[in-house]
């Protein structure tokens, strides 16, 4: 089964906007969880401008399913996975500017930093996923510097998909196989909503995870929290069934 873990960034971003504790982020993963979410996701950027070195620190005590933290790995990164012991880091090769990762690592290229942060990770007994595009070709080096896991980049996949589904997913399915091949886990995430995630769990049965944060907080506003999370589990499972 596909677990669904939420990516909670968007309620911190509503919180900064008036500061204060309202929305309060950590009663929300709490929600999450009693909702029936298996994973709770943050991205802890050097600019705070959504989730906060704070707010990392006080999940740590309340989060009880998957604790997955995302980020590029630079020292203060590294500082924050050391402290929490997350089950899952999440590699993304984004600049301190960038307002949304938008592009996988280029494995090959980075490869003697790369190894040297996953070999730190695994000291610490954290699960490493590294985001990935459809590269398929990079994912013998994933596996050679000892990657647990690929996140595969959906962007593409979400914004094509209205167009023409069956080529929208091609990539992702043969990137994906190639890694389930290899014995690497594959997650998935950026852009995946009510809209399109059912036809990709459909396509890539074996996903492992999906991380979901902007559709799936912006469907709340509209169906409450609790519903949300409810129809993003359905869907998952409608793609595992009988799409």
């Amino acid at each position: 089964m596909t677990k669904l873990s939420v990516n909670i960034n968007k309620i911190a971003t509503i919180r900064n906007a008036r500061g204060g504790v309202t929305p309060n982020v950590v009663q929300v993963a709490i929600d999450c969880e009693r909702f029936g979410a298996q994973g709770i996701t943050v991205h802890p950027r050097p600019d705070e401008r959504h989730i906060t070195l704070r707010d990392v620190y006080e999940l740590k005590d309340v989060v009880t399913t998957e604790f997955n933290i995302e980020g590029f790995p630079d020292e203060r990164f590294m500082k924050i996975i050391k402290d929490i012991q997350p089950q899952q880091a999440t590699l993304v090769p984004d600049p301190p500017g960038v307002l949304t990762s938008n592009a996988g690592w280029n494995v090959i290229e980075n490869k003697n930093f790369l190894q040297k942060i996953i070999a730190q990770l695994q000291d610490m007994g954290v699960r490493t996923s590294l985001f990935l595009g459809t590269e398929i070709h990079q994912l013998e080096m994933v596996k050679e510097i000892g990657a647990d896991r690929i996140e595969l980049y959906t962007g593409p996949f979400a914004e094509n998909y209205t167009k023409n589904k069956e080529l929208a997913v091609n990539d992702f399915i043969l990137t994906a196989q190639k890694a389930y091949e290899l014995a690497l886990g594959v997650n998935a995430g950026h852009d995946l909503s009510l809209d399109n995630l059912s036809y990709l769990i459909h396509k890539i049965p074996f996903i492992d995870e999906v991380s979901i944060g902007h559709a799936l907080i912006s469907d709340s506003l509209y169906l409450g929290l609790e519903n949300t999370i409810q129809r993003y589990l359905l869907e998952i499972e409608k793609g595992l069934l009988n799409y």
